[in-house]
C-alpha cells in the first residue's frame, strides 16, 4: 500500500492511513512496519458468502491529509 500511493513507511502512521470495510468486521489493515496490506481477522468464505459463487469483501483506504 505504500509503495502504490508513494508513501514512505512512516507517513503511514503520521497520516493516519487506515483500512475500513462494511460492516462491524475489520478483515484487513495496513501492516506498520512493511506497509503491506494483511488480513487483521480470520475470513471465513463459508460464513461470509455462503450461497454466492463469487466472493468479494469491499474495502476502502482512507489516508488522511493531502496526496
Amino acid at each position: 500500500v505504500a509503495k502504490d500511493l508513494g508513501l514512505q513507511l512512516p507517513a503511514i502512521h503520521d497520516r493516519g492511513t487506515r483500512v475500513v470495510s462494511e460492516g462491524s468486521t475489520q478483515y484487513f489493515a495496513v501492516h506498520g512496519k512493511t506497509g503491506h496490506l494483511v488480513t487483521a481477522e480470520r475470513i471465513d468464505r463459508e460464513q461470509l458468502c455462503r450461497l454466492v459463487e463469487k466472493c468479494v469483501l469491499r474495502c476502502e483506504l482512507i489516508v488522511e491529509g493531502q496526496m
